[in-house]
């Protein structure tokens, strides 16, 4: 069996949209910890329309100021922000989730991060590119059943074949396949080639396509919304349940909500195959979010390398 996870740069056009609408949030967040924020991004051949709904005591959030320092070479910004509906309001005032939906979370020994290893490489390569090509890119790795590398891909903009094929091979030897900008080397990227979009990253920001996700996106989204702080929340009681099991070597977990409910509908954890009731967390939002401290203005760094692994609060 081979499995396959890839990874995309901070300039990518996809990411470049993820990481506007955290920062918005993170923005709306430092002048008020209870905003409510719901900011999607579209990015595409030198324009930007930052959307969405804002319930908020902050003032004068430079939202233009935002979207350039992180995409300074666009010019013409739209940004149609409104007041959140008060009927979604509601239901989150009292406690409740923002919406309906299923979320999960992840972990196994496979790796130190707990995550699977195809992922960490391909995320593990791409990051070390990017730091000698900090643009547009993206890897993708195969690994066999019993761990060897079976092919990696690297495509990154204004790196030549060349000089990246060496670098590719240095970070990840003995590889039976080398793919490297193998449509050719590239120059034009992020938003002057493709367009781009909030929360179309969904897998890459998760765990990869062999751990099924409920579909929802994170970024732009404030912690009422259990698409993010639940899925957060998962992945923090799989990690907990491996060190409660010393002998599993992979835990699945989902929870599932209902909006303006504020108890979790499903709470399952499946350790090693054999499923159990998750118990002893606090699954409201409320709980969730004092748990995991997700008040702060801390997301625009969820938003390029993956929100799992990486040493935040849900680990």
């Amino acid at each position: 069996m081979l499995k396959t996870a890839e990874c995309v740069s901070p300039g990518h056009p996809d990411k470049m949209c993820d990481r506007i609408s955290d920062a918005v949030l993170d923005a709306y967040l430092e002048q008020d910890p209870k905003s409510r924020v719901a900011v999607e991004t579209v990015g595409s051949h030198g324009k930007i329309l930052v959307t969405g709904e804002v319930t908020t005591l902050a003032k004068d959030v430079d939202v233009l100021g935002i979207v350039k320092a992180i995409a300074p070479d666009v010019e013409d910004v739209t940004i149609h922000i409104v007041e959140q509906s008060r009927e979604i309001a509601q239901g989150v005032d009292t406690g409740g989730a923002g919406d309906q939906g299923i979320m999960t979370g992840y972990a196994t020994r496979e790796t130190d991060t707990f995550m699977p290893k195809e992922y960490e490489l391909a995320r593990g390569l791409c990051q070390a590119v990017y730091e000698k090509y900090p643009y547009d890119g993206k890897t993708q790795v195969t690994v066999d059943e019993d761990g060897t590398i079976h092919s990696v891909v690297c495509s990154f903009q204004n790196a030549p074949t060349a000089e990246l094929l060496p670098l590719v091979e240095s970070i990840i030897s003995g590889a039976g396949a080398y793919h490297v900008n193998p449509a050719g080397d590239w120059n034009q990227g992020g938003f002057d080639a493709d367009a781009g979009l909030t929360g179309r990253k969904i897998i890459i920001d998760n765990y990869g396509p062999e751990i099924a996700v409920g579909g929802g996106a994170f970024s732009g989204k404030d912690p009422s919304k259990v698409d993010r702080s639940a899925a957060y929340m998962a992945r923090r009681i799989a990690v907990d349940y491996l060190e409660k099991y010393p002998e599993a070597q992979k835990v699945l977990v989902k929870l599932a909500y209902a909006i303006g409910h504020p108890e979790a509908l499903m709470a399952v954890a499946i350790v090693d195959g054999v499923p159990e009731d998750v118990e002893g967390y606090d699954l409201t939002p409320n709980g969730i979010k004092s748990f995991l401290q997700l008040e702060a203005p801390i997301y625009k760094d969820t938003a390029a390398w993956g929100h799992f692994g990486r040493g935040f609060n849900w680990k």
